[in-house]
């Protein structure tokens, strides 16, 4: 027994070891070729549908391009007449450096006259900016009495870093919280129930908010929350299990590379042909392949949130298209039948896509802001 046993010990090492040369082979293959692959990738010139180049997607990689361009287009944006009317409304935009030397963009959107009923804190969505479509969304939530409050986190909109990179989605989610808690611990707002209001990813960003916070926050307001990708987009980009297990060894190697493929979300995020042309105006959005270190901290935190349902506790708000194909609106109503919240609510609109705030038709809009303001209203008097 213990010579057939030392015979098994010596053929499994043998067999590991081969493996292992055959896995520090295959490594070096791929360190010797992958680069040079993903230069070409990156590099190569095409056409978009919203009329960008690689090169200039490429001169937006940071900050001060993006915010070059942003200004350079100050006309275009006014001419589309996002935002609406000003009237009512006082913007106050400002860039701060937090606790880590991130300059981030800042903005706030008040009521004109009289006190906020409560403070709304929004979290974008992936490769978005609080300067464009979401700028309309604030008006009209500040003419409904709310103060509104929103930041553009690190590598997106005008904020400083590489544009579509996240290092880390919790230091992400911790730089929302440092921002968001220096307003609401302002003498001024003492009082006022403190909303949290996540679009997409930026929903993502709310529940973990919450999560690390449990007890702060009033109520949040989740808006196609990105919870997991869905599968009608997943199945044709997901690798397979293998593939995975590599891009995952590769992640600490490569993690700034634009490897993944990737679809124009716009078609799917928008339903009315004349917003999804007014959304390729987006100049500082990021519309490129994700960058690896990304769409891993994405596929983590989905994963992440999946298995910690059960541990939201507070109001909920969930809004929800029917026809959405970008984030799966099943996973929606899993968190709503899963989460420990007493006080939730669930809306899922018959048809509508991804962008419910954006890209659909104004009556549409109309409709979901009217719910959600309803809500807000409710639960502002409760507090």
């Amino acid at each position: 027994m213990l010579v057939n046993g030392a015979a098994d010990v010596s053929s499994s090492a043998r067999s590991w070891s081969a493996a292992g040369a055959l896995l520090v082979l295959l490594w070096i293959a791929l360190a010797t070729l992958l680069p040079p692959i993903l230069r070409r990738i990156e590099s190569h010139s095409s056409a978009r549908e919203d009329g960008r180049s690689d090169r200039l997607q490429r001169n937006l990689d940071w900050a001060t391009e993006r915010r070059k361009i942003f200004a350079d287009y100050e006309k275009v944006r006014r001419s589309l007449n996002i935002a609406g009317p000003s009237t009512g409304v006082v913007a106050t935009e400002e860039f701060k450096v937090n606790s880590r030397g991130v300059e981030l963009f800042t903005k706030s959107w008040l009521p004109e006259s009289g006190q906020p009923k409560g403070l709304i804190f929004y979290c974008h969505g992936y490769g978005d900016t609080i300067s464009f479509f979401f700028e309309g969304i604030a008006r009209r939530l500040a003419r409904a009495q709310y103060a509104v409050f929103g930041m553009d986190y690190e590598g997106f909109g005008l904020s400083s870093g590489l544009h579509g990179y996240i290092e880390s989605f919790d230091v992400l989610v911790d730089d929302v919280i440092e921002h968001y808690s220096s307003i609401r611990e302002r003498k001024e707002f003492t009082g006022l129930p403190c909303f949290l209001f996540g679009e997409s990813m930026g929903g993502a960003i709310a529940i973990k908010a919450h999560l690390k916070q449990p007890k702060v926050w009033d109520g949040a307001v989740l808006v196609a929350p990105m919870c997991k990708a869905s599968q009608h987009i997943a199945d044709d980009m997901y690798p397979p299990w293998i593939l995975v297990q590599i891009l995952k060894a590769l992640v600490p190697v490569f993690p700034k590379s634009k490897l993944l493929p990737t679809r124009d979300l716009a078609a799917y995020a928008f339903k009315d042909p004349e917003k999804r042309k007014k959304a390729y105006h987006n100049v500082v959005g990021y519309v490129d392949r994700p960058r690896l270190r990304t769409a891993w901290e994405l596929l983590v935190t989905t994963q992440e949130i999946e298995s910690s349902m059960r541990q939201v506790s507070l109001p909920l708000l969930i809004l929800h298209g029917g026809a959405d194909k970008v984030t799966d609106p099943s996973v929606s109503k899993a968190l709503y039948d899963n989460a420990s919240s007493t006080d939730k609510r669930l809306y899922l609109y018959e048809g509508v896509y991804h962008g419910i705030l954006e890209g659909e038709p104004d009556d549409t809009i109309d409709r979901v802001l009217a719910d959600i303001c309803s809500w807000l209203d409710l639960h502002s008097k409760q507090n």
